[in-house]
């Protein structure tokens, strides 16, 4: 049997919006959105005329439900087929599609970016009746019967300004501060210390021993705070994502020098290795952790203060870019400060490039998108590591040409240009998906509404 609440305000019938139908052969976002049996609401019979998408959604929330689920008509319903009354109510069959999402929802904004996810536009939601899917969500919020006990509290309202995110050092919590301050900050130290003690280490077997843990130790750490803070992913990254990584992280500390090495015909002996960059890397997780932190909180922010997704997307757009600007900044200056306090020269341009390449999957993988990533960083380092080996097989009889390439850019540019020219197209590619992805509603509300 089925249960009515108390009809209220918002359950009045609303002032017809203008008709806005499809184009021919193209398929109606508002009757895919309100289930299968709104296609045919609007072909009843003979005599009967085609209305309005949201007359036509409106036809299925008054019919009986699928068998087995045990819901009758509503009185004075029309039947299956029939034909959508004028004074019709749309929404209710829309209601009707996502009833276990506007049965779980804790606030109007998981059913508007739910909405969204699924290929709703403004554009769509005037033709239930309304003038943006905020506005759409809030009345489907609002119409879902709540407990007793949901009544005493305040009913969450979608455009209502939520607290400030509270940054690390504006009274946070101890949590926080581990997550946003200490833990980030853990790479940058570990690695630190490892290179001054391998400035005093005598050269032999306990020195090796010691770059190994110290290296393990740097990815751990690294590792605890890609699972904690701004920066955890709500499913773990593939074995690409992260096999990817650690190639392009240990590419950037000694493939330059094993390149060159490789191009003069050895190597013959232990190459160079960056040991600026790879500081400078280690260095840059917190501000990696921290702008990210920015971008997301602001991100809600925005969202909740949004009358439109348009309004929505364009207000993220510029702090997206503005928190990848950040980054890079801090980058280059850990970077330079990195080589000042080790006497060396970072590869200012290919270490940068992968910053940016590795904060924008990041980003993506964290708000639930892990296709484009996992391309993205498989195809750098899979450039990284052709380059690498077109040199060593030109070696075989008669492959002199597979060198070719990869000798005239480094004749050119030199060795760092093959990071550098990977990481970066690499990350600019990323980007260009990034802006429109990261720029959903649907990008910033818990991972089970998406």
């Amino acid at each position: 049997m089925t249960t009515h609440h108390a009809p209220g305000p918002l359950d009045a019938p609303s002032r017809p919006a203008r008709s806005a139908h499809a184009g021919p052969g193209e398929p109606d976002p508002a009757r895919s959105l309100a289930g299968p049996g709104a296609a045919g609401a609007g072909r009843s019979g003979p005599g009967s005329t085609g209305g309005t998408a949201a007359d036509s959604v409106a036809g299925t929330g008054d019919s009986p439900a699928p068998a087995g689920t045990g819901d009758s008509p509503a009185p004075g319903s029309a039947g299956p087929g029939a034909a959508s009354p004028p004074g019709g109510d749309p929404v209710k069959a829309l209601m009707h599609r996502h009833r276990e999402l506007c049965a779980r929802a804790v606030d109007p904004l998981e059913i508007a970016a739910a909405l969204e996810a699924h290929g709703m536009t403004d554009r769509t939601a005037a033709r239930f009746r309304h003038r943006d899917v905020f506005s759409l969500a809030e009345e489907m919020y609002a119409r879902v019967p709540r407990h007793t006990s949901d009544r005493s509290a305040p009913p969450a309202s979608a455009h209502a300004v939520p607290e400030p995110v509270a940054g690390p050092a504006a009274g946070a919590s101890p949590s926080r501060l581990l997550t946003l301050v200490l833990l980030p900050a853990l790479p940058g130290a570990l690695c630190a210390g490892l290179l001054a003690g391998l400035a005093q280490a005598p050269p032999g077997r306990a020195r090796t021993l010691a770059v190994v843990a110290g290296v393990l130790a740097v990815l751990s750490a690294v590792q605890l705070c890609l699972r904690h803070g701004p920066l955890r992913s709500p499913r773990p990254a593939g074995v690409a994502v992260r096999l990817a990584t650690l190639w392009l992280l240990g590419y950037a500390v000694l493939g330059d020098g094993l390149l060159a090495a490789v191009v003069r015909g050895g190597p013959d002996r232990l190459w160079p290795v960056d040991t600026a960059t790879a500081l400078g890397l280690s260095l840059a997780m917190l501000p990696a952790v921290l702008c990210a932190r920015l971008f997301t909180g602001g991100a809600r922010r925005r969202l909740a203060r949004s009358r439109g997704l348009g309004e929505f997307a364009a207000a993220t757009r510029p702090l997206l870019l503005a928190s990848l600007t950040c980054y890079l900044a801090a980058l280059a200056g850990l970077l330079a400060l990195a080589g000042a306090l080790l006497g060396a020269s970072p590869a200012l341009a290919g270490a940068g490039a992968l910053g940016a390449l590795l904060l924008l999957a990041r980003l993506l993988l964290v708000h639930g998108h892990r296709a484009t990533p996992t391309v993205a960083l498989a195809t750098a380092a899979g450039v990284e590591l052709a380059a690498l080996c077109s040199v060593l097989a030109s070696r075989l009889p008669g492959c002199d040409f597979l060198a070719v390439p990869a000798e005239t850019l480094i004749e050119v540019c030199g060795a760092e240009a093959v990071p550098t020219l990977a990481c970066a197209v690499a990350a600019f590619a990323l980007l260009v998906r990034a802006v429109p992805a990261l720029s959903r509603a649907s990008a910033h509300t818990d991972p089970g509404t998406r």
